[in-house]
């Protein structure tokens, strides 16, 4: 038990560091729907799309791949050395080259270029701390880790609320003040992204004195085999960018121009709903993933990871009927502007597409041990295809025949991580066997799901129907695991 008590324990500090600055976000989806139209938060969201896009392309899967020869090198220093070298430079030609052609970024995608040239630095200074980052999670110190975090979200969500609400109203009382000499008219857009250039500042002058501990040194002949290994989880990485973040690019695209903006706005922000799901799946996987590598040479490892993966589909299983029963309670917390509420019905599957997400990952185990991360990379595309494909028949559908084209969007996600979750089972099975409790994580993966449709499409707001059955899916789960919970309980005491 002391294995799972230290796992548990890196995975809620990690969940810190995720969980209190998601929650400081939401401070902010709620800033932003009340203070934007509709059409302003989505081409916000657009922009934002396309910074998770880049954010993957300029880690280039050197940080999994960190993980992995950190765990397995002798020479540790080198392989610090020679994954920091390589993504400063790689960092700093991106950001020579983005500035250059900025103005053709900005004519080529139709976004304002001041709002280009924000968007280049928050991502040169995001992966600038990819590998600093990597080294506090390596070298056990989540609580730095989990504070810097925090605080770059603290930062960020202060500069907002003075930018966005306390400025205007200065603004307004003292025109020629000092201050106010910062205040632009119609800016907020542009205040968003200011805001989020100084909490990245601040977050790599916090980490910058790694870049002053090493030597420099670059072994190249390592970089070679790090390279190999990570280039599938770059193009996974980008896949995965594909499968989450694509849909509001192609609703924006593929929606009438009247509407579009609009739409994606309703989307993103219902979207947001989900991420109390993706709260739990990112700090799980923060805390699991560096557990992997470093425990599989142990005998029992493989089971091991049966046994973990079945306590996450547990707890996951219980979340997301929690989540879906009290989802229209959050909305008046988290987006109280009725305009948003029309895409509600994406909820559901939002939740369980990031939950099959979660599942995924732990699937995903065997490839990353087996060093076949190639696989992995076919599983993403494989579901990165679909996604493309479904949104690209299901949103006019959709949009023609019901005026929300967000459902088709929403239905691809949940399908695409369905379809790899399934297929990372089946190749899993032939190349690393796990013997994980397919009835049990079936049961509670099933019962979950069929509570959360039936309550939420049939009876929704009912909160007669929705807790009862909370509360019978909460006895059957301590039902069925009442030993290893009573065993838990009894060592506390």
């Amino acid at each position: 038990m002391g294995l799972f008590k230290n796992l548990f324990k890196q995975t809620a500090i990690y969940g810190l560091a995720t969980v209190v600055p998601r929650m400081l976000s939401f401070i902010l989806v709620r800033l932003y729907t009340d203070l934007l139209p509709a059409e302003e938060y989505g081409r916000v969201s657009v922009i934002f799309v396309y910074i998770i896009f880049f954010n993957v392309i300029l880690a280039y899967g050197m940080e999994t791949s960190f993980f992995r020869f950190y765990n397995t090198e002798e020479n540790k220093k080198s392989v610090v050395e020679t994954s920091m070298v390589s993504i400063f430079w790689t960092t700093i030609s991106f950001l020579a080259i983005a500035l250059l052609f900025r103005n053709s970024a900005s004519d080529f995608l139709e976004i304002d270029v001041q709002y280009i040239t924000y968007v280049i630095w928050i991502l040169a200074l995001d992966a600038l701390v990819i590998i600093p980052f990597s080294k506090l999670r390596a070298y056990q110190r989540p609580l730095f880790y989990a504070a810097i975090k925090i605080g770059n979200v603290v930062v960020n969500l202060g500069l907002n609320l003075f930018f966005l609400l306390l400025l205007p109203e200065i603004a307004s009382d003292s025109p020629k003040g000092l201050i106010s000499s910062i205040y632009f008219e119609n800016f907020e857009i542009g205040y968003i992204f200011i805001s989020n250039i100084v909490a990245s500042l601040l977050t790599f002058l916090v980490l910058v004195p790694n870049y002053f501990q090493i030597k420099w040194k670059f072994d190249f002949s390592l970089w070679k085999r790090m390279m190999k290994y990570g280039f599938p989880i770059l193009i996974a990485g980008i896949a995965f960018a594909i499968n989450d973040q694509v849909d509001k690019l192609l609703l924006n695209y593929l929606l009438p121009a009247d509407v579009a903006e609009e739409q994606v706005g309703i989307y993103a922000a219902c979207y947001k709903l989900g991420l109390f799901m993706v709260l739990f799946r990112t700090a799980y996987t923060l805390g699991i993933e560096p557990f992997f590598f470093s425990y599989a040479s142990n005998e029992n490892a493989k089971q091991t990871y049966a046994t973990i993966t079945k306590y996450f589909v547990i707890f996951g299983s219980l979340m997301t009927l929690g989540i879906i029963v009290f989802a229209d309670v959050l909305k008046f917390i988290m987006i109280p502007n009725s305009i948003y509420w029309d895409a509600m019905g994406v909820v559901p599957l939002i939740i369980l597409a990031n939950f099959f997400l979660g599942i995924y990952t732990n699937l995903s185990v065997w490839y990353k041990l087996t060093n076949q991360t190639h696989i992995g990379a076919w599983i993403s595309i494989v579901g990165a295809v679909l996604t493309l494909v479904l949104n690209f028949l299901l949103i006019p559908v959709f949009q023609e025949n019901y005026g929300q084209g967000f459902m088709g969007a929403a239905i691809a996600t949940i399908v695409a991580y369905g379809m790899m979750m399934f297929i990372s089972y089946v190749l899993g099975n032939k190349y690393y066997p796990i013997p994980y409790d397919m009835k049990k994580i079936s049961s509670y993966l099933g019962i979950s799901i069929l509570f959360s449709a039936v309550y939420f499409y049939l009876f929704r707001e009912n909160y007669f129907v929705g807790v009862p059955m909370l509360i019978a899916f909460t006895y059957f789960i301590y039902y069925n695991e009442k030993e290893l919970i009573n065993r838990i309980l009894k060592r506390k005491v």
